[in-house]
């Protein structure tokens, strides 16, 4: 199961860079501006939502191989859909279809892992994420290599022929079963409603738009905000990943179980990144990129494991609701940084991400707070 996750965790990351890498591409042959582009940004992230949402109750409930096998495959037909006649409803439709299947199998993955590992899931999980990091390093360069060839679209068909081997080793892998007996929950109100839930989404929402939008706009920021060559916004995409990866990969480091401290750490170091780039005027983008990426590393896996671990009798719909949830963050801050960037130039736009850090750290700390609490109870 490990190895398949593995995998459906490096193929999401192929996915989150294919608009980011192709942009340039995209915007020559639809005629996007910054608010455009952000919208297929924000496209992808409605799917992504929808997707994780809708299948947690469904991995709760049903079987676990039809579901993972449907979701891969959908995601399979949406990239094979890109085609050189592409209109720009299209695309939203594409890029919201594929968001759809990868969300599903995504949280899928990570509900299987929470499920298995328990409270020691938070280092897996982050271990697993590094395959969504390896993916992410790897999409530019392959959409690079493609598009000096051939047209840009085929490097979506190729990410597509990736999911549809996927899908034919799930059929081999032995999934886990539903629990027959329930677990205890962490506390009395371990419920997937419960207002503890809020600071996870939150988290989720922050991180996952810094994310984003700086995927989304790093040619556009690179180009049109620092005059620099298209090529150095598709390496800065590369460096991002390789932060996150590196970030992750030190997360495991770490003694003990991680908590809402690495999330505090990871806020204000990320902040300081931004900070100073905007003061040294940003043109080393590269360096940037890493900084940021390998502060916000360990943010997404550590949130949705400690979460996991909150709701235990509910994996699959808690995780469905945080990733979901704090996915409109993929909607609401690459859409209003683009429409930033219109306004008063993408540089400014970029700076601005620093605010949505700080709300990483704001939300560790009462995640912090809140595991304090549901350890008192348990000792009551």
């Amino acid at each position: 199961m490990l190895p398949l996750a593995y995998c459906g965790f490096l193929c999401l990351g192929l996915i989150l860079t294919l608009l980011s890498a192709n942009q340039d591409y995209l915007a020559a042959d639809l005629g996007l501006d910054l608010t455009r582009t952000g919208m297929l940004a924000s496209a992808l992230a409605l799917g992504l939502l929808v997707g994780t949402i809708g299948v947690g109750p469904l991995y709760d409930r049903l079987p676990r191989r039809p579901i993972f096998i449907t979701a891969i495959l959908l995601t399979a037909t949406g990239l094979f859909g890109f085609g050189s006649d592409l209109g720009f409803g299209e695309a939203f439709a594409r890029f919201v279809w594929i968001g759809l299947g990868a969300g599903a199998y995504d949280t899928l993955f990570i509900a299987a892992i929470a499920e298995r590992f328990g409270a020691r899931s938070a280092k897996p999980m982050s271990l697993l994420h590094t395959g969504t990091a390896v993916g992410a390093i790897i999409g530019p360069l392959l959409v690079a290599a493609i598009a000096t060839r051939w047209h840009w679209s085929l490097s979506f068909h190729s990410i597509g022929v990736v999911h549809a081997a996927l899908a034919a080793a799930a059929m081999r892998v032995r999934f886990p079963e539903h629990s027959r007996t329930a677990r205890p929950a962490v506390t009395d109100r371990g419920t997937a409603l419960s207002l503890a839930i809020i600071p996870f989404v939150v988290v989720a929402f922050a991180y996952l738009g810094v994310e984003a939008a700086l995927s989304v706009f790093a040619i556009p920021f690179a180009s049109d905000g620092l005059s620099l060559e298209v090529i150095r916004g598709q390496a800065a995409i590369s460096s991002l990943w390789f932060g996150l990866l590196g970030g992750r990969l030190g997360a495991l480091a770490l003694r003990g179980n991680l908590d809402g401290r690495v999330l505090i750490g990871a806020g204000i170091l990320c902040c300081a990144a931004i900070s100073i780039g905007a003061a040294t005027g940003m043109r080393q983008i590269e360096i940037l990129y890493f900084c940021v990426g390998f502060s916000l590393g360990p943010v997404f896996p550590v949130t949705i494991a400690l979460a996991g671990q909150r709701f235990p009798n509910a994996l699959g719909s808690v995780v469905g609701l945080a990733v979901g949830v704090g996915s409109i963050g993929c909607i609401v801050v690459p859409w209003l940084t683009g429409a930033l960037g219109d306004q008063i130039g993408i540089v400014a736009a970029v700076k601005w991400l620093a605010g949505w850090t700080i709300v990483i750290a704001l939300g560790g700390v009462v995640i912090r707070r809140s595991q304090a609490r549901a350890r008192a109870e348990r000792t009551r």
